[in-house]
């Protein structure tokens, strides 16, 4: 089948989110073809290029979101009319205004927000594009009366005009894609279905390939894109943050009800989905795949380089807390005078070059005796490194130099690092944050966040008994093994794609009959075909004359036993 992939700054780029999830998905599913459907954040991206693409990988088309170049679409007075009236209806959603009276039933807001998101859809289809409209005065003016209209939000009733005007150039960079030309029979039109692979303005494709072919769609998030804003925009004025929050959750439960399959990483991000609109008979959890083969060697022999040696792996910043880390280890080294603390990781920008320094600076405080330099009485017991030296060349290579691995986190999505332990047969102690607990499983100790106390306690204890230690490791490994692997993802997804297919109403007719796929299977089979009309075999694809498979030229062979 041919799948449409759409993602939003991440995969085919050289770097972005979702990227080497979506580069496994489509190096595993070989035997499918895909039509990548990308949206760049920044020139910087695109400057950085493509990653190497497999032979499946069909076409790629993208589009910034970063910029938008002028459409010079002049839109006439009535296109002018339909384009206030939706666009204003969208804003008094968001707003939470009434809308206006239809003599009708009582329209929810969620067919309110739906019924003005397609109709600008619509109107961008017809007139070539709506970038123009959504920069203009006309928009910021129609968000204002929203705001100021009997009934809206008190919240958005005190949005200024520079608050107007943040509000208005984010909707505009979030509906780019309206005014996109990917929904015709030759671009979304032709492919089985829509796998966005991240919700939010990714999903938004999608949404219009539903709208106008049919086309079955499929959201997967990793890290939930409301919780995303939340978390990012925390110091925005409240009008903005309202307003914005309001978008993304129309937009993310319109997603979710006309998905067919809605999957997350982890029950963490479910819950979310579940409290955005998302129906429990859509979702599925589909943990990411994690390539286990550089850690195989580690993983099969289990012992340690040192086994007083605290290990913490990951990004640094203050998310991950390890000033609390720290001031556990404070502690640990009261009661295990021997143990030693190894932090492996790069900083993240420069919000954590600056976190790394406060690091270094709090454990040399913390250890006044024992402090790195030329004139030092001994070796600070906390050493800060980096992966790719003499002593550390792969991450795999920081798992074994210990014997317990750390997670300190205060805020964490799918942790990584830890399945990377896991995948090595280390012993973890964790902090209970996001979804830590779903992941180890019993397979570790886990303690809550921001308890240096707590964290110490349980670093002793497993440092204290190694037999404690190697039958946590090992069940861990098993664990990993059995739900967290590249494969598990690949067939969680092929599975999917089959379910929703074989369930998928047929949208193409070729000379009175159905063509079910995209791409006929039998086209993929390594022989000769015969085709009585060239012009209709390559309007139907290899292998097929008028909608029907053709007979190969070379017999294929018969099945053991049936000869």
């Amino acid at each position: 089948m041919r799948i449409g992939l759409l993602t939003e700054g991440g995969y085919p780029y050289v770097s972005g989110d979702a990227r080497l999830w979506c580069d496994r998905l489509v190096h595993g599913l070989a035997q499918h073809e895909f039509d990548v459907y990308a949206l760049s954040r920044s020139q910087h991206q695109e400057d950085e290029g493509w990653i190497p693409l497999p032979r499946n990988v069909r076409r790629v088309r993208t589009a910034p979101l970063w910029m938008a170049e002028d459409d010079e679409v002049v839109l006439g007075r009535r296109a002018r009319r339909r384009f206030t009236e939706c666009f204003g209806e969208l804003a008094a959603v968001l707003c939470g205004a009434p809308g206006a009276a239809t003599g009708g039933a009582p329209t929810s807001e969620a067919d309110r927000f739906a019924n003005a998101l397609y109709g600008l859809a619509e109107l961008a289809r017809e007139e070539g594009g709506l970038t123009g409209a959504l920069r203009s005065e006309a928009a910021v003016r129609s968000l204002e009366r929203a705001c100021r209209a009997p009934g809206a939000h008190r919240t958005a009733r005190e949005a200024r005009v520079p608050d107007l005007l943040t509000v208005a150039a984010h909707l505009e960079r979030a509906l780019r894609p309206l005014s996109l030309d990917w929904y015709e029979d030759d671009g979304l039109g032709a492919v089985d279905l829509c796998h966005a692979a991240s919700g939010g303005t990714a999903a938004l494709p999608g949404l219009l390939a539903r709208h106008f072919t049919g086309v079955p769609l499929v959201v997967t998030e990793y890290g939930v894109r409301l919780r995303t804003h939340y978390l990012t925009a925390p110091d925005a004025p409240p009008a903005v943050r309202h307003l914005l929050a309001a978008f993304q959750g129309r937009l993310a439960a319109e997603a979710y009800g006309r998905a067919e399959v809605v999957t997350a990483g982890n029950t963490h991000a479910r819950r979310w989905q579940e409290r955005c609109g998302a129906g429990r008979e859509k979702l599925r959890t589909v943990y990411p795949g994690m390539d286990a083969r550089p850690f195989a060697e580690v993983g099969e022999s289990p012992d340690c380089a040192d086994p007083d040696t605290l290990v913490w792996v990951g990004r640094i910043e203050p998310a991950k807390d390890l000033v609390s880390l720290l001031h556990a280890f404070t502690e640990v080294r009261k009661q295990s005078p021997r143990t030693r603390l190894r932090i492996v990781g790069a900083p993240a920008g420069p919000e954590g070059a600056a976190y790394l320094g406060h690091c270094r600076t709090l454990a040399a405080q913390l250890f006044p005796d024992e402090a790195e330099g030329p004139h030092a009485a001994g070796d600070n017991p906390v050493s800060f490194e980096e992966t790719g030296g003499p002593e550390l060349p792969a991450a795999a290579d920081a798992y074994a130099s210990g014997a317990v691995t750390v997670l300190s986190s205060v805020v964490e999505g799918f942790p990584v690092g830890l399945v990377e332990a896991m995948l090595c047969g280390r012993a973890t102690v964790s902090t209970d944050v996001g979804a830590v607990v779903e992941i180890i499983g019993g397979t570790g100790l886990v303690v809550p966040p921001r308890n240096p106390r707590a964290l110490a306690e349980a670093c002793v204890a497993l440092l204290r008994d190694p037999e404690r230690r190697a039958r946590l490791g090992a069940a861990a490994r098993a664990r990993a093994l059995e739900l967290f692997t590249v494969e598990q993802n690949i067939e969680a997804f092929h599975g999917i794609y089959l379910e929703i297919v074989s369930r998928a109403p047929v949208r193409r007719v070729l000379d009175g009959e159905p063509l079910p796929f995209a791409v006929p299977a039998e086209a993929h089979v390594p022989v000769r075909w015969t085709a009585a009309s060239p012009s209709l075999a390559a309007r139907s694809g290899p292998g097929w004359v008028a909608g029907r498979p053709v007979r190969a030229t070379t017999p294929l062979p018969a099945p053991e036993g049936a000869r």
